[in-house]
């Protein structure tokens, strides 16, 4: 009797064992499937509160962060950004799902969005750290950037030539805080939102309707 309920115990731990173990494999076969479809995109168009305000409404777009790139300035504050003197561009890190949105999707948004034939400097907003740049993380990106932008040029969307960088993506710094989600936060208090920023968006919906989440 004992023997019988030692060995159906053992069975039943076996058992455990197993699914437990399958269960995690599955798990971790799912995340690497998800993982698969992200993809990133790192966009410099001015201000990062305009930009980041409208890739967050595109569809497959997964997180948006407002950050520096492409200076030399290890781990730079927005201060230091504003003053030009960590050479960074204020730029959009996105991550999102390359089976929903294209990264030309995102790129002909980008150039739509801003105007790209201004050298550092967008509006109001001039400096280094204003300039138009795509910031690629393989030959592809690069291609694929450096074709549309002549596409574009072709096309004499712009009266001027685009002068868009297609630069090598480098290290990535995320923005303070309090510039995260700036325009979700402070759209309807703050003055630069209301008279900057929520014409951008609305103009960007309509535009591209079909892209919105």
């Amino acid at each position: 009797m004992k023997i019988t309920r030692f060995k159906n115990l053992f069975m039943l731990c076996t058992l455990l064992v197993f699914s437990t173990s399958c269960y995690s494999s599955v798990v971790q076969k799912n995340n690497k499937m998800i993982d698969s479809n992200l993809s990133k995109a790192t966009f410099g168009g001015g201000c990062f509160w305009c930009t980041e305000a409208i890739f967050q409404e595109l569809k497959g777009v997964d997180t948006v962060i407002s950050g520096y790139m492409g200076g030399q300035t290890l781990n730079p504050t927005y201060k230091e950004v504003c003053s030009g003197i960590s050479g960074h561009a204020e730029v959009i890190h996105i991550v999102y799902d390359s089976t929903l949105v294209s990264y030309a999707t995102l790129l002909e948004i980008f150039w739509k969005t801003h105007d790209p034939t201004t050298l550092n400097r967008q509006g109001a907003d001039a400096g280094t750290q204003y300039r138009s740049v795509v910031f690629y993380y393989d030959e592809e990106q690069k291609n694929v950037a450096g074709d549309l932008k002549k596409e574009l040029g072709n096309a004499q969307i712009w009266s001027d030539p685009i002068v868009t960088e297609i630069s090598e993506a480098s290290t990535f710094y995320p923005a303070e805080e309090y510039h995260q989600n700036y325009y979700k936060e402070n759209g309807g208090s703050n003055g630069y939102c209301r008279v900057v920023i929520t014409p951008k968006v609305e103009k960007f919906k309509k535009v591209f309707s079909a892209y919105l989440k």
